[in-house]
């Protein structure tokens, strides 16, 4: 009985350009800082929204995160 071989395939690498990596990770990053603005600030003096609306809809996440807010 033949046995028949079969040669292993190289792996190729694959590139990956920066320029199109860039534009996401900026808004990737902005969109971040936002929500750590509203997790960890949004409240008191510091409101950019009047009431306890956003404090409250973002308050578990606040203790999840270990961001102080009594």
């Amino acid at each position: 009985m033949t046995h028949a071989t079969v040669a292993a395939a190289q792996p190729v690498p694959v590139s990956i350009p920066i320029r199109q990596i860039l534009p996401w990770a900026v808004f990737v990053g902005i969109l971040s800082f936002i929500l750590l603005y509203f997790v960890s600030t949004e409240e008191g003096v510091t409101a950019l929204f009047s009431g306890g609306y956003v404090h409250e809809f973002v308050h578990d996440g606040r203790h999840l995160l270990a961001f102080p807010c009594h």
